[in-house]
């Protein structure tokens, strides 16, 4: 069994920020999760737009133990917190990126007192999940309205009970897209941007975040923005590619 670490796209030197980045996996698997690519490498688009939105941080990606989420263990959340507890001195805030069961993992490891963000994409979210504590965090949900890998009402019943605890919460939902997040990629990058910077407080207040943050339990999901073309799923893997040979070690 290999530890759990993280592997960083983007270090410069005397950085004091950290984005995380956490992809998908499965309910139950104790098999090497880094032979399964496909997930990961959807992560790296998500890289780059976080480096563009904070060139000044670091950035990595979470390397879990295991392929699955397993039970009552919970490993990649246990891989998360244990990441974000050995950090050194030197990191003054960490901002969470989560995909799927990566989405579930972040949006409990956000309860550390170093997480100043969150952003669960399509989250894999049981009806039973217990409820993270997230007040004084930036905390967004975006879901695909054609996933059917993970179900978005179940990203809008935590979020309500969230907001229920009086934490701002932005529920986002994404028209046409699925759990692959290729159809709209382009859109997606945008909202990593976005919400990375005003995590990090890199640019003035994200007026849209600021606008769908909400208490209100009744508020339906506000539509994901077309900030771009979308650019499509063919376009979509070949971005993966892109960014994966820009950002190699």
């Amino acid at each position: 069994m290999s530890a759990a670490r993280i592997d960083f796209a983007h270090q410069p030197a005397g950085a004091r920020d950290l984005v995380l980045v956490a992809h998908g996996g499965q309910d139950s698997s104790l098999e090497d999760p880094h032979d399964r690519r496909v997930a990961l490498l959807r992560m790296w688009p998500f890289v780059a737009a976080a480096k563009q939105a904070a060139p000044q941080a670091a950035i990595g990606l979470v390397r879990y133990r295991y392929r699955g989420w397993n039970g009552s263990n919970a490993h990649a959340m246990a891989d998360v917190c244990q990441l974000l507890d050995s950090l050194g001195p030197g990191t003054e805030r960490v901002v969470l990126v989560g995909h799927s069961m990566g989405g579930r993992a972040v949006l409990h490891a956000a309860e550390h007192p170093l997480v100043s963000g969150v952003l669960a994409l399509a989250p894999w979210l049981p009806r039973d999940e217990p409820l993270a504590d997230l007040h004084g965090r930036l905390v967004v949900f975006a879901h695909g309205d054609q996933d059917r890998m993970t179900d978005p009402r179940l990203s809008v019943a935590y979020a309500r009970r969230l907001r229920a605890a009086d934490v701002p919460v932005s529920v986002l939902t994404v028209e046409g897209d699925a759990h692959s997040m290729l159809a709209r990629h382009q859109d997606w990058d945008e909202l990593v941007r976005r919400f990375v910077a005003a995590a990090l407080d890199g640019d003035p207040v994200d007026a849209f975040l600021a606008g769908t943050a909400s208490t209100e339990t009744a508020r339906r999901p506000d539509p994901l923005p077309r900030w771009t073309r979308g650019g499509g799923k063919l376009r979509g893997v070949l971005s993966i590619l892109r960014s994966r040979a820009m950002l190699a070690w």
